[in-house]
């Protein structure tokens, strides 16, 4: 699937916030004297974003970014959720069962409601709208090919159907329905028996189907509202003119300032605990939004590492005691490079994209380039424990003996075991005979040194820009200024509209989660010649080059070598350890030829008044981000406390 998942810049901290005179209580070290948490929880949520993480789009449908999804996750409900484990729970759907992991049927519950802004029932929620729902993903003319990649994989004749569209001209196909008798339900393996049971047929054995149905491909849509508003009035839908079924509505959205979101008292689950109100606000950077916890307007806050190193290292600090280690997101961070790169001018950037398709030149960077000082942006006390070596996010799926996936691909990667204070796959050798062998080979193809490396951060936000400095001088001390040099550049507000699209960027640091527990959601990404392979379209625009230009024959005989190993993994339906051995091996060649290079793991450290181990923790899908029986204090949680969340979660999850 195609998502946008990525506008998350790897070198700024993830935040989220309330303005001043919200009311939060950061800073309040807790008044048990004992250990505890007050019991007393809070009502109303102060959470803040940086401003480069703005809502773009209140599609649920239409969206592929998880900036977007982690507010539309509160305010529209899918089939299923999970829970702190991960596990797949009921949500729309109360159940649901298949009997050859082909047809999965799925049973609603009665009484869900569509309400509007100010909460006034719209309509019943029921099966038809999963059917509408999905037509409108698959019809091209709708919504272009966002979130296509998973129906389209997965589904019966899901990508007959969206090629259906495409060959329709655009009033034929924006006519087009999932009403009964509709071309859409001839061709598409899905049905509703009645108003309350929905049955997707897919492909071929799909025994991980269910957490298909966490995510937003498989989410419902209201006829009704669609004809109210129009198609191009559906896709620009906000917040005063959209229906809601989830747990909030967004009751004011002021861009670039503040959003609310409000309970929602006709939602369907009243045992959940939900707050009065969650207030984002919009900071220009992390600085800005610790000094709000400060003066209590915020209810946590993710620490820079000056702020946290500051905190550390004053056992007398105020906050010395409160220190937290954030838990790993569901985020797997790369450098994602670009292979059709332009110059502002709009020609070609011939150096720099002669130079990229070099195999020697990607793995001198793999095995020369030192992010520590990077890593310490984010974890100054542990940096560690944000080591990335592989594309997919430990902890998606494990072997039937329990070995997790990514350690495989680590095995099969050949690293060593760590020393506790450097990189794995760090070797300064290799690394060096790597540069030297990509500067004769490219010397020989008219590229001239140093290769000029364009990075780009939001113009103001001074977080990012100082943690560019920094990667800039990861690179002169580890690379060398005679092979590579980094120029920082900014843009003004959007990294999609201003850079990636008219193809500026070198690379860019982008974080991909899963959409649903599976190795191909990541790998499928990154395929060769594949519409819906996100970054080969969005970001590499590997699909763009000149397959007849030599430079390009060795980078693309990797890719497609790759994209065999993917498609010959996808096959295999009938062994979950054959299907994961197959896609270790495929990322493992990957990552060897340095088709991405990973990054980074999100650990980092906070301040909170929540407590992170009661909230929905699952590495696919949109639900972690929803503000549903969260665990929380008015005083600020301790390290001590802390630590018995740990030792307790870890607990149940080895009594399991």
């Amino acid at each position: 699937m195609k998502k946008r998942t990525a506008k998350l810049t790897a070198l700024v901290l993830a935040s989220m916030m309330a303005l001043a005179g919200c009311g939060g209580n950061g800073g309040n070290a807790s008044s048990s004297g004992n250990g505890e948490a007050s019991s007393e929880e809070l009502t109303d949520l102060h959470a803040y974003e940086t401003i480069n993480r703005e809502v773009e789009n209140l599609n649920i449908l239409n969206t592929q970014t998880a900036m977007d999804t982690q507010v539309l996750g509160n305010l529209i409900d899918g089939l299923l959720t999970n829970d702190t484990k991960g596990n797949l729970q009921p949500c729309l759907a109360e159940s649901y069962d298949s009997e050859d992991n082909i047809t999965w049927t799925f049973h609603l519950r009665e009484g869900v409601k569509w309400v509007d802004m100010n909460g006034e029932e719209k309509a019943d929620c029921t099966a038809q709208d999963f059917l509408t729902g999905l037509e409108f993903v698959l019809n091209y003319h709708k919504n272009g090919s966002a979130n296509i990649s998973m129906p389209c994989d997965l589904i019966q004749g899901a990508e007959d159907y969206y090629n259906y569209t495409k060959s329709l001209s655009e009033e034929e196909g924006r006519a087009l329905t999932a009403d009964e008798g509709s071309e859409f339900l001839n061709m598409v393996g899905i049905s509703a028996p009645d108003d309350y049971t929905v049955v997707y047929t897919c492909v071929s054995e799909k025994p991980y189907f269910p957490s298909v149905a966490t995510y937003q491909c498989l989410y419902p849509a209201s006829q009704a509202l669609i004809d109210e508003l129009g198609i191009d009035g559906f896709l620009a839908c906000n917040n005063e003119n959209m229906w809601y079924n989830g747990p909030y509505i967004m009751t004011s959205y002021i861009q670039g300032n503040e959003k609310v979101l409000t309970k929602n008292d006709a939602y369907w689950d009243t045992d959940s605990k939900r707050f009065d109100t969650v207030t984002v606000h919009m900071v220009e950077s992390a600085d800005v939004a610790y000094q709000l916890y400060q003066s209590g307007e915020l209810d946590y806050v993710g620490l820079t590492e000056s702020n946290l190193n500051t905190i550390n290292n004053d056992e007398n600090h105020e906050y010395h005691d409160q220190l937290v280690e954030t838990l790993p997101d569901k985020f797997s961070y790369q450098f994602h490079f670009n292979f059709d790169k332009m110059k502002e001018d709009g020609t070609p950037d011939d150096n720099w994209n002669k130079a990229i398709a070099n195999t020697a030149f990607r793995q001198s960077w793999f095995y020369g380039l030192n992010l520590m000082t990077s890593l310490q942006r984010t974890n100054a006390i542990d940096p560690l424990a944000c080591e990335n070596n592989a594309y997919t996010m430990a902890g998606l799926v494990s072997f039937s003996d329990g070995t997790d996936y990514v350690d495989r691909v680590e095995e099969l990667l050949e690293l060593p075991e760590s020393d506790g204070e450097n990189l794995r796959r760090l070797d300064a050798d290799k690394a060096a005979a790597l540069k030297a062998q990509a500067m004769e080979e490219l010397s020989a193809e008219g590229v001239t040194f140093p290769v000029e490396v364009d990075y780009y951060v939001a113009a103001n936000n001074q977080t990012a820009i100082d943690s560019a400095n920094v990667l800039k001088n990861a690179f002169s001390d580890s690379l060398g200024d005679d092979y590579v040099v980094l120029n920082i550049k900014t843009y003004v507000s959007s990294l999609d509209n201003e850079v990636v699209v008219p193809k500026l960027h070198s690379f860019v640091l982008n974080g991909w989660g899963a959409d649903y527990g599976d190795p191909q959601n990541y790998l499928g990404q990154e395929t060769y010649g594949e519409d819906s392979a996100f970054y080969s379209e969005n970001y590499s625009y590997i699909n763009d080059v000149d397959a007849s230009d030599p430079a390009y024959a060795d980078l693309i005989s990797i890719y497609q070598t790759y994209t065999d190993m993917v498609n010959a993994a996808d096959a295999i339906t009938d062994d979950l350890d054959a299907r994961y051995e197959a896609y270790a091996q495929a990322e493992a060649y990957m990552v060897e030829n340095v088709i991405t290079m990973p990054y980074y793991y999100n650990v980092g450290w906070e301040l909170t008044h929540v407590n992170d181990y009661s909230k929905i923790r699952a590495m696919y899908g949109i639900q972690s981000s929803r503000y549903v029986n969260w665990e929380t204090s008015v005083d600020a949680y301790t390290t001590e406390q802390y630590d018995a969340f740990a030792a307790s979660a870890n607990g149940a999850s080895s009594a399991e």
